[in-house]
């Protein structure tokens, strides 16, 4: 994924309501900006960082400029876009990027699927076999090249384990796909201590046969692309 009309450079004023963000920008100017990630963002919005920003074409919206990406400690960069994530995966999946997952001939998204009444990001296919693969954005560190998923507890995500669980039961294959968005991360986890049910469910999923797959990505003021595999440990 590019950033093919380039990035505004700004710094971080304070994040609020969810989708809102106020930045200043390197003349000194102030604006509100529109935030895409209605998550806790733990330790990816600290005071005055640098962030940048891109701006739609679309004359009507209220608020131009979307909050893009975040410089954390040691340079480390983060995407906090997750409108963005099911992209990446689409692409690198589509590019071949991502090796448990080549093979299959079609990539559909969003397709209504469950007994829950869900929407897969990824519905994969060759011939009469089926692949769902649920796409999450991953942004919190808990330690030193360590990442967690959630940063908040998912009621959604939770729901969304218990499908993949049940299509395993069915007889298709299920994938977890982590996508972590930011660059100083080498190995993921649960995170338990924030939603323990979530973790609990995890494991579960993998005991039945749900495949668990991150991938880190690299980020730069250019693009965003799948790097490499990291190790989920359970």
């Amino acid at each position: 994924m590019n950033y093919t009309s380039g990035l505004t450079e700004a710094r971080l004023i304070k994040r609020y309501k969810r989708f809102l963000t106020d930045v200043r920008l390197n003349d000194g100017n102030t604006m509100t900006v529109h935030c895409a990630n209605t998550g806790a963002m733990t330790g990816c919005q600290p005071e005055n960082a640098r962030v940048w920003l891109t701006k739609s074409t679309n004359l009507k919206r209220k608020y131009p400029y979307s909050w893009e990406l975040v410089e954390l400690e040691d340079k480390a960069l983060a995407c906090i876009n997750t409108g963005l994530t099911n992209k990446i995966a689409k692409q690198a999946i589509d590019e071949n990027l991502i090796s448990e997952l080549e093979g299959y001939s079609s990539c559909r998204t969003e397709v209504v699927y469950g007994d829950e009444k869900s929407r897969i990001d990824l519905l994969l296919t060759k011939n009469n076999e089926f692949c769902y693969v649920e796409v999450k954005h991953v942004t919190l560190k808990i330690a030193n090249r360590l990442a967690a998923f959630p940063d908040a507890v998912t009621k959604r995500g939770q729901k969304h384990l218990r499908e993949l669980i049940s299509q395993v039961k069915q007889g298709h294959r299920a994938v977890m796909l982590f996508i972590v968005m930011r660059t100083d991360i080498d190995t993921m986890v649960p995170a338990d201590s924030i939603d323990p049910e979530y973790g609990q469910l995890l494991r579960q999923a993998v005991d039945i046969g749900v495949e668990v797959i991150a991938y880190r990505t690299s980020i730069n003021l250019q693009s965003i692309k799948i790097d490499t595999a990291i190790p989920v440990e359970l």
